[in-house]
């Protein structure tokens, strides 16, 4: 799989799809407060196995997609920041 460059937080891609919808019914049908689900739609939280589980059922969506979505965007933001010196392991070294 090859990384997206610069994905969008699972929020904003979320916000999307609820055009119409107010966040207060949104968070009522996926049976969250509906700080929660603006704190995802804000970019400040992110998509958790739960959530996905929700978002997939009241959404129609394959389980697993909005945590995927979330893992792409922590993942490319980690690598822009990784600055860590780690040196090989190999097996005779580790024995």
């Amino acid at each position: 799989m090859t990384a997206m460059h610069n994905p969008p937080h699972p929020g904003e891609v979320l916000r999307e799809w609820l055009e119409g919808v107010t966040v207060t019914d949104a968070a009522a049908r996926l049976g969250v407060t509906r700080v929660a689900l603006s704190r995802v739609l804000n970019g400040a939280a992110g998509i958790s196995p739960d959530m996905d589980l929700r978002l997939a059922k009241a959404l129609n969506t394959t389980p697993g997609t909005w945590y995927a979505m979330q893992g792409n965007f922590d993942m490319w933001q980690a690598q822009r920041r990784f600055r860590a010196k780690v040196r090989p392991i190999t097996a005779t070294e580790a024995a």
